[in-house]
């Protein structure tokens, strides 16, 4: 077999999940990225504890992927959570399960593990350039900004594998998608995923409890209902429990010009028991008395219930309140801020290999495809997951050639 020559354009988790395929081969692997270091966002994740992948029952888990569901099957089922596990031990990461289902490096860190990765992957072949920015095609070549000046590299296959457009100065910034949009590949705009929203809230609530955890609470939207706890911020909701409905609020948005959250203040009470409770209080007694002693509110909770329902005042309306507090969302925060992005190339553009229709021999993975995933390891394995089934669409395409 004649070596042939493939570029990876993007040396996050899904470039080098994919050169990690591609390098035992034969073929001569070389992955490109355009900051000084490999898998930037993968170590700024790895700061709170590496959340790389969830315990949960796999059906469920392949489940958690929206209308991508069906087209990512065939290649998470080809690297399942399991995998990921068994994979990261064997560079000597030995994970456990967090309380929640979700599974973490036991040493909290994702700087050993990427350092080990990276290590084999030299071992096995694999050159690694930093700072080379692609820039576009320019005929058969692929043009790219280096320190040493405008560089054109040939390659007989290319994956991109560029991620979204969440914390650009981490590298996925995005720019990626005018020059395949020229190049005729369908593009879903990018959007915030996994993002916290804006709230117009009053100043003296946002000057008192800005960075506040809202604990013990359960939220609703189009999403569904989850439990948890979430954080009011200066300019409105964030966490991990809002991220969990962040595309349906999102989509709601876009499709209404509004949204709301709705919060559950006390789960383990019903709406006939905190009316009875709120009752029997004196009704000269102050509202922040009444909610304490009546419903067991007060600090943060206490008071937004006060910021988003001022008129609930006699004890059936404050019941259905705290039952049901509707929080207006303005809108999602800047794709910036966002832990992921939604959007990117269409999933029709693709073939079964993963190559772009649009332009032969030029394959796509990661977060560069349109699907989201919550947080709790999903969007990081599926990175993993396609960017080893683009590895293997490549080889099937090049052994056809």
């Amino acid at each position: 077999m004649t070596a042939k020559q493939i570029a990876i354009i993007g040396g996050g988790p899904t470039g080098l999940a994919a050169a990690e395929v591609l390098s035992l081969s034969g073929h001569a692997v070389t992955v490109y990225d355009a900051m000084p270091t490999f898998g930037r966002k993968f170590l700024l994740a790895g700061k709170s504890g590496l959340n790389i992948t969830h315990s949960e029952d796999y059906a469920r888990f392949a489940s958690r992927f929206g209308a991508a569901c069906e087209r990512l099957r065939p290649a998470l089922d080809a690297f399942t959570p399991a995998d990921v596990r068994a994979w990261a031990s064997g560079l000597g990461t030995e994970t456990f399960v967090g309380t929640s289902g979700r599974v973490f490096p036991k040493v909290m860190k994702a700087s050993p593990l990427l350092r080990a990765w990276l290590g084999r992957l030299e071992a096995q072949g694999v050159t690694l350039f930093t700072r080379y920015r692609w820039t576009g095609f320019e005929g058969d070549g692929l043009v790219f900004e280096t320190p040493n000046g405008r560089t054109i590299v040939r390659s007989d296959a290319t994956l991109l594998a560029l991620g979204g457009a969440s914390w650009p100065r981490l590298g996925s910034d995005g720019a990626w998608t005018t020059l395949l949009r020229d190049k005729g590949v369908e593009i879903a705009d990018l959007q915030p995923a996994n993002c916290g929203f804006d709230v117009a809230w009053s100043d003296v609530f946002k000057d008192r409890f800005a960075g506040a955890p809202l604990k013990a609470v359960t939220t609703t939207s189009d999403a569904g209902t989850f439990p948890g706890e979430f954080v009011i911020s200066s300019h409105g909701i964030e966490g991990s429990l809002v991220y969990a409905h962040a595309a349906a609020l999102r989509d709601r948005l876009s499709q209404d010009g509004r949204a709301m959250l709705v919060i559950d203040l006390v789960p383990g009470r019903s709406i006939e028991r905190l009316a009875k409770d709120l009752a029997r209080q004196e009704a000269k007694a102050s509202l922040s008395n009444r909610l304490r002693k009546g419903a067991g509110l007060e600090g943060v909770k206490s008071a937004l219930l006060r910021e988003v329902a001022p008129e609930a005042t006699d004890p059936e309306r404050l019941a259905r309140s705290i039952k049901a507090l509707p929080i207006p969302l303005l809108g999602p925060r800047p794709i910036s801020e966002a832990i992921s992005s939604a959007g990117g190339v269409r999933l029709d553009d693709l073939d079964e290999r993963y190559m772009l229709k649009a332009l032969p021999g030029v394959f796509a993975a990661g977060e560069m495809l349109d699907w989201e995933a919550p947080t709790g390891g999903y969007l990081l394995t599926a990175c993993f997951a396609t960017g080893r089934a683009a590895a293997r669409g490549i080889l099937a395409w090049l052994h056809a050639q």
